[in-house]
Order: structure tokens, then C-alpha cells, then sequence
């Protein structure tokens, strides 16, 4: 049962949170158009973690992450392994990030594609389906992001690149998901229904700060799986 009206307070909180990470997302937009990255995927990848991460990713990307304006070089002086690995970790989580909120919002717009994934036969809540859907595409986007970062840097082709990527963020995407969904579980199926009577319904805002805070869960659960992936080499250093 998802509640058709939160208390006022958590309403305002929760837009205002969201409203933070959109602003956060279309200054950092603005600023890589002018200042592009030197790995192209994180033209994309910093945006969209601002989402989630708001005024704190923001902080980051700037302290870290921002490129020297078109014309000059960046100081080059390497960044600390702490520092690489909640970059490779955010960059896991943009490909996470969006593929969760493509995935909550099709299905939305296209209910069957919850009988696709087993909704009436394997299961009968609509929540599980949406799990499905955000792992499956988060772990495509995820892949596909890590492609696009590990094939330039070792001079891979597509089949090889893939495989390398692969390696490189299959756990970290997994690991992602784990923290992701088990704050997601608490809160649709005891924290809200204790609190206010129900669920929060994909089209509110009350869902996508839930989503928010299960999304830095997501970055807590991943961030020790990347830290061991770039020691090993499995997964380049960023």
C-alpha cells in the first residue's frame, strides 16, 4: 500500500533535496561543457552523481575533478589512493543512477513490462519488478561506462574492452546494488509503513530521496569492493 500523502515536513525535505542535487547537475553540466574532463565518460558521470550526492559531490568534483579551462594544462600531481577510488566508485554509481530511474519510470509508462520480468508468476508485488529492471540496467549502463573509461586508457578493441570492463566493475556494480536495495527494503517495507501508514510511490518525491540516501549506501557498500579491484588492477586508477 503506498501512502497518498506524506506529512508536509517530509514532503518539503525530500523536495528539497532533490531540487539541491538538480541544481548541483546542471551547474557541474554547465562547467564540464566549459572545462570538458580528460576521460570523456565523466563529462557524464559528474553530473549525475550530483544527483544523488548533491552539495557533498559537488565539493569533490570540485577540490578533485575539475579540469583546467580549455587552453591550459592541470596541474598533474596525482590523486591519493582515497581519492581514486571514490572517483572509480562514483563513476560505478552514475551508470547505477540512471539506470535506476530509466528502469522506476518505463515501468511506470509501460506496466507489462512487469510481466516480463515475472510480475504475476514469480511474485505479485510491483516493487520487485522494479528491482529487476533498475539491476539489469543499471549493470548494462554500468558496463558500459566502465567500456568507455578502461578501453582508451589500455588500447583495448570493443570484445576485449568489454571483458576488461567486466572484470573491473561487475562487483562494484553488485556491491553498488546490495547497499542500494537494502536501504531501499528498509524503508519501503518498515521505516515509512511504521511511520505513515505505507509506501512511497515511484512518482513521488518522498521515493527519490529514500533513493537518494539508498544511492550513498550504494557508494558506502561499493567503495571498500573498488579499493580492492584497483589494488589488484583489475580496475584503472582514476
Amino acid at each position: 500500500m503506498t501512502v497518498d500523502a506524506f506529512p508536509f515536513g517530509f514532503t518539503l525535505i525530500s523536495w528539497t533535496f532533490i531540487a539541491i542535487g538538480v541544481i548541483c547537475a546542471v551547474g557541474v553540466t554547465a562547467d564540464v561543457a566549459r572545462r570538458p574532463q580528460p576521460m570523456a565518460v565523466m563529462n557524464v558521470v559528474w553530473p549525475v552523481t550530483m544527483l544523488f550526492g548533491g552539495v557533498a559531490w559537488l565539493l569533490f568534483y570540485s577540490r578533485t575533478a575539475r579540469a583546467a579551462p580549455r587552453g591550459l594544462s592541470r596541474d598533474e600531481r596525482g590523486s591519493s589512493m582515497a581519492v581514486s577510488v571514490a572517483t572509480g566508485t562514483s563513476h560505478c554509481g552514475a551508470g547505477c543512477a540512471i539506470g535506476d530511474l530509466v528502469a522506476e519510470f518505463a515501468l511506470v509508462a509501460f506496466p507489462v513490462i512487469g510481466v516480463v520480468v515475472g510480475r504475476g508468476t514469480l511474485y505479485d508485488d510491483e516493487i520487485f519488478a522494479g528491482w529487476i529492471m533498475d539491476f539489469v540496467l543499471a549493470f548494462a549502463l554500468g558496463i558500459v561506462f566502465q567500456y568507455f573509461s578502461i578501453a582508451p586508457m589500455r588500447g583495448l578493441g570493443l570484445r576485449a574492452g568489454i571483458v576488461a570492463a567486466l572484470k573491473a566493475d561487475a562487483l562494484s556494480i553488485s556491491a553498488w546494488q546490495v547497499g542500494m536495495y537494502g536501504i531501499m527494503a528498509l524503508a519501503q517495507f518498515v521505516v515509512l509503513p511504521s511511520l505513515f501508514g505505507g509506501r512511497a510511490d515511484v512518482v513521488s518525491p518522498e521515493f527519490w530521496f529514500v533513493m537518494q540516501i539508498a544511492m550513498l549506501a550504494g557508494f558506502a557498500t561499493s567503495y571498500p569492493v573498488n579499493w580492492l579491484l584497483i589494488r589488484s588492477g583489475l580496475k584503472e586508477k582514476m
